[in-house]
């Protein structure tokens, strides 16, 4: 079988398996077996008979609904990679722009001569702290994580990189930071516990149950963080948190109240993805 038919063939699985994207999808794997970029699979691809059985192999897994990033070992998240699989959230494109607000909230605190104070809560894989020292090397940055195995991938992925890494609850993180931290940034869980039909299985039936639910109208998790980053903020200091685009008015609520330059930012489809807030 060439190489076309191949792909073709891993393309039909998937497309009958309902993965969203089934050529892109047998692409990447083709490429993560072979080596070959995916521009060039259909040109100088040989697959030998060890790569197509394993191909196959991941073929069938993603058509039983495996995120395709737990095959493949790695997520992209802006510009790093992580390394992800069983027990953690896949970090989605879509937060890369929730990452990019807090990256340049920090450059902006550095460009006031001073380096930054930045604490992640809900830092599964570690994504975005993996991404804020990746960029703004001189930020402090500090995480913390409650589930065990989503931890564990977050210590592996930020090891040696400076970050202060914790396992805990985020309500009550980082007490001796109080009051001197410049920014605050967190994709907590937010999926109201009546959406279980809605998810779909590669987040429902393999992210961390932690990293998903977050009581009966998805928000019980922000309201947490809201008290959190109030308590962790300098005054002037800024917090940003993803939300699903079914809460941009919901999300943004929760601050109200006693918050300053409350805003809902909108992701790259145009929906409602993360709101940012300043404490006065």
């Amino acid at each position: 079988m060439s190489t076309r038919r191949l792909l073709e063939a891993a393309a039909a699985r998937l497309e009958e398996g309902g993965v969203g994207s089934p050529r892109h999808d047998a692409e990447v794997l083709l490429s993560h077996v072979t080596g070959v970029p995916r521009a060039l699979l259909t040109l100088t691809a040989r697959v030998d008979d060890v790569q197509r059985r394993t191909y196959l192999e991941m073929i069938d897994a993603r058509a039983r609904r495996v995120p395709l990033q737990h095959i493949t070992g790695t997520a992209a998240f802006r510009y790093v990679d992580v390394e992800v699989g069983p027990g953690v959230f896949v970090p989605r494109p879509e937060t890369e722009l929730l990452a990019g607000w807090a990256i340049d909230a920090a450059r902006a605190v550095a460009g006031e001569g001073r380096p930054p104070v930045v604490v992640e809560l809900c830092a599964g894989s570690g994504a975005i702290s993996l991404s804020m020292v990746h960029e703004m090397p001189q930020a402090r940055v500090h995480a913390v994580e409650l589930d065990e195995g989503a931890f564990a991938w977050a210590l592996r992925n930020l090891d040696g990189t400076g970050v202060d890494l914790r396992r805990g609850d985020m309500a009550d993180a980082f007490p001796e930071l109080d009051g001197t931290v410049d920014v605050v940034v967190v994709n907590p869980p937010y999926i109201p516990l009546d959406a279980w039909e809605s998810v779909a299985p590669e987040a429902r039936d393999h992210d961390p149950q932690l990293a998903l639910w977050s009581g009966d109208d998805g928000l019980d998790a922000m309201r947490i963080v809201e008290q959190v980053a109030w308590r962790l903020l300098r005054s002037g200091g800024v917090v940003g948190a993803e939300h699903a685009d079914a809460q941009g008015e919901s999300a943004p609520a929760v601050f109200t109240d006693r918050w300053a330059e409350v805003r809902d930012h909108r992701d790259l489809a145009d929906r409602p993805r993360f709101v940012t807030a300043r404490r006065p």
